[in-house]
């Protein structure tokens, strides 16, 4: 089944269960895919519709910071639930040591030396994890390796 597939049978099945947090989430990431498709005439397959997952999930997180801001309990539980369900659809995320892991690789692999390298080894690192780790946390790892 592929990711658009099974968007529309959750999106079917939230309906039926009347839960609008999911089921609002799901139709912002389907909008999202559709808005690409139309403005670029294209059908997506399921690593376009990752990127787009991404996008969201980034977006979920970002807006989720300012909303901690505020202080409204209800509306930061909200935005959890929201990167929670994104979450689902995306690949098994890396945990901290495998990305070192994988960050380490690229160092040696291109020689890097300094932070000012950071770009060949983001170059390197970033095509590997596509989808399965947050570009914040790899900058902070690469950061933490070569400082």
């Amino acid at each position: 089944m592929s990711l658009k597939e099974r968007l529309l049978n959750d999106l079917k099945e939230a309906m039926k269960d009347k839960d609008e947090i999911r089921k609002d989430t799901i139709q912002l990431i389907r909008a999202a895919v559709l808005r690409i498709e139309k403005d670029k005439h294209i059908t997506l397959d399921d690593e376009g519709v990752s990127d787009v997952l991404v996008k969201e999930l980034k977006s979920a997180r970002d807006a989720l910071v300012e909303i901690e801001k505020s202080g409204r309990e209800d509306l930061i539980q909200k935005a959890n639930r929201q990167i929670e369900i994104i979450q689902q659809y995306l690949p098994e995320q890396l945990s901290e040591e495998q990305l070192e892991a994988i960050v380490k690789e690229a160092i040696q692999e291109t020689g890097a030396l300094s932070v000012k390298d950071m770009g060949k080894i983001m170059k390197v690192v970033m095509p590997k994890i596509k989808g399965r780790s947050d570009g914040n946390l790899v900058n902070t790892v690469v950061k933490k390796l070569l400082s």
